[in-house]
């Protein structure tokens, strides 16, 4: 008999993701955003710093919110404190994108539950580094 490869969801959101928007990407080296981005940067992915105190990060122009950024985001990241997670998660839904992902300790269960009733894949307290090097090697 068969076996079937369980059904992994993070790992098939990774592996189609292309673009990741990042909102709260610091443009200093010693943050722990930075270093998650310029990673998955190097694995490939289109990094879209979304921080309206910086000018760029990584290389890219950064965007005030969301609802400024031109062209298609695949997965919002988001490394805010939990308290400014919904503002996002609203930002998310009305602009159609397919998934949200909230950092380590960044857990809004209010936002996670509203992001899903919109259609939208939920990862919460969990680092998107670690999930794809898990998977990816």
């Amino acid at each position: 008999m068969a076996s079937h490869p369980q059904s992994d969801p993070i790992r098939d959101l990774l592996a189609q993701a292309k673009t990741i928007a990042v909102v709260g990407l610091s443009d200093n080296p010693l943050r722990p955003s930075h270093g998650v981005c310029a990673y998955m940067q190097a694995q490939g992915y289109k990094i879209i710093p979304v921080n309206p105190t910086i000018a760029e990060a990584l290389g890219e122009t950064s965007y005030p919110s969301l609802m400024e950024v031109r062209g298609k985001i695949d997965l919002v990241n988001i490394f805010r404190r939990p308290e400014f997670v919904d503002e996002v998660v609203d930002q998310a839904i009305q602009l159609k994108i397919p998934a949200v992902w909230m950092q380590e300790e960044v857990i809004n269960d209010a936002a996670a539950a509203k992001a899903r009733k919109a259609g939208l894949f939920v990862v919460m307290d969990r680092c998107i580094l670690k999930e794809h090097r898990a998977r990816f090697g």
